[in-house]
């Protein structure tokens, strides 16, 4: 074959077209116009809206690992200071709740004190404040042990009232401290006097129901439930003017001469923990002088004397 014949036009894949510097100016120069244009009218932003809403599902899909992981050390440092602001709350709330109870306490006690003083100007003779430290050992009795003593004027015989009335009467002196034998005690009595009827008897103590009872009242004798008794002043131990109990119960039987009256205390002999003392400057007389009481109040009400001392008094 001929040389002549032959195509010596290259393959099409070493066909360059356009020269690598002359495709450089031209899209150069396109870019260029392209930007101007996009700032000046822009013409891509309908295109870009397409593409961010075409691409968006993608860009959530990748982004799903890192918000997944935000949310989880989120949640967990979350969960963590929550615990800590609980025990935090429950600490406080424990700090509180000590705090209420003790207020509690010292408003009940600060309530006490301020009965004890109104009560304090209806006694004529000097006062001594006490605290009831403990009840006596004895299963048979009913008495507390003050914490004041010889050391601190207290004698006895000397009664004792707490914010509602009388409680009892100091039955045995150490030191510092002493006994009360309480107005529930089987050994007590108290010589007293109806308000309503103005009518005298002396009150004794009843330790199986803890109450008192007003003793040798004839059944016709003018009593009747709610009156208020008060003590009389008779013994020359007790103060007159003090509440002592309130008549519960009025039993008159057929076959006795004498009424039955259950007495309640006004005083809490379960639950006194602050106490006044009466003393007075010579001592307080004995005790046993409310026996004498009783029979001066007999003749007045038609009732018989007792026989028994309201207590047992030793130095």
């Amino acid at each position: 074959m001929p040389l002549a014949t032959l195509d010596r036009s290259p393959p099409p894949f070493f066909k360059q077209g356009p020269s690598a510097f002359t495709r450089l100016t031209f899209y150069a120069a396109l870019a260029v116009f392209l930007m101007v244009a996009d700032a000046r009218w822009a013409i891509t932003q309908p295109l870009r809206a397409v593409l961010a809403t075409l691409l968006h599902p993608v860009q959530q899909g990748l982004l799903a690992p890192a918000r997944g992981y935000d949310t989880l050390s989120h949640y967990v440092r979350g969960l963590e200071e929550a615990k800590a602001v609980q025990q935090r709350a429950e600490r406080a709330l424990m700090a509180q709740a000590d705090r209420v109870m003790r207020l509690e306490q010292l408003q009940h006690e600060n309530e006490r004190l301020r009965a004890l003083l109104d009560l304090r100007p209806r006694a004529s003779v000097p006062t001594l404040a006490a605290e009831v430290q403990y009840d006596a050992p004895d299963p048979f009795s009913r008495k507390v042990v003050i914490d004041r003593g010889g050391s601190h004027g207290v004698r006895p015989g000397a009664p004792v009232i707490d914010e509602h009335g009388v409680l009892g009467q100091v039955t045995r002196v150490y030191p510092l401290s002493s006994e009360v034998t309480l107005v529930t005690d089987k050994d007590a009595a108290v010589p007293v006097i109806n308000l309503r009827t103005q009518q005298r008897g002396v009150a004794f103590g009843q330790p199986k129901h803890r109450g008192m009872e007003l003793r040798f009242m004839a059944g016709n004798a003018d009593v009747q439930a709610g009156d208020v008794l008060q003590t009389s002043g008779l013994d020359g131990v007790y103060p007159p003017g003090l509440p002592v109990a309130q008549v519960t119960q009025v039993d008159r039987r057929a076959d006795s001469a004498f009424a039955r009256i259950v007495l309640k205390p006004y005083a809490h002999a379960e639950q006194p923990r602050h106490v006044l003392l009466l003393l007075t400057v010579e001592g307080a007389p004995n005790p046993v002088s409310a026996a004498s009481a009783a029979s001066a109040a007999a003749p007045a009400s038609g009732v018989a004397p007792a026989a028994s001392t309201p207590s047992e008094v030793r130095p």
